[in-house]
């Protein structure tokens, strides 16, 4: 057997593959986006049951094939799942997932995407932050982060919009989801981030569609 690394990640997506075995799409801080497969994990029982199931994160220890990684276990730090419990949130981290499979690459180090998918799960799961207002910011920074954006709004926006909108993009994954915005604040805002996405991202999302379809 090859030698195991073990790599902190979290699983983006995973696929049935035969009677018993899955298709993972893990996004890794060290490797970027990789694929793993994780060999008998719908068998009950099974250790990788577990870790083979979307938005699982922590350690995954593979070994690295001719075209892909093969799983052999995992340390989870968070199944997030209390996501899975409310449909809407679940639908919120789909799309984020989504959103982060799109930009991110195999061999590109993606630390700062996975910080930010970590804590925008986490946002999600505290009542005090409106959903509408976690999908604006992670898209925004999720943009950012991949220097599709403009550092102030591509429109006309009150003070207050463009002050969210800079404090967004230049502030560290760990301090995103410590403001509120009023309606009308937050409506300008939405705009401004939907123009960012529309000038700089060339394809729908699926899970979007669901969830603008729930929302």
């Amino acid at each position: 057997m090859r030698e195991l690394v073990k790599i902190t990640g979290m699983v983006l997506s995973a696929f049935p593959v035969g009677e018993y075995d899955k298709r993972l799409v893990i996004l890794t801080k060290e490797r970027g986006k990789i694929t793993a497969f994780a060999r008998g994990a719908k068998r009950p029982g099974s250790l990788l049951r577990a870790p083979s199931r979307p938005f699982a994160f922590g350690t995954f220890s593979l070994a690295e094939g001719r075209d892909a990684y093969n799983l052999y276990g995992a340390e989870i730090e968070n199944y997030f799942e209390d996501l899975e419990k409310d449909m809407e949130c679940a639908c919120y981290a789909s799309y984020f997932v989504e959103f982060a499979d799109y930009y991110e690459r195999e061999g590109i180090e993606a630390t700062e995407m996975l910080k930010l998918l970590y804590q925008s799960f986490r946002a999600l799961l505290r009542p005090a932050i409106p959903n509408r207002l976690v999908q604006r910011i992670f898209e925004l920074k999720a943009m950012s982060l991949n220097g599709e954006y403009t550092e102030r709004p591509g429109r006309a926006a009150g003070e207050s919009a463009v002050y969210a909108w800079e404090y967004v993009i230049f502030s560290p994954v760990e301090k995103l989801y410590t403001f509120l915005l009023t309606d009308e604040v937050f409506e300008e805002f939405r705009r401004c981030v939907e123009d960012n996405k529309k000038r700089y991202i060339d394809r729908k999302f699926h899970s979007l569609e669901i969830l603008d379809a729930i929302v």
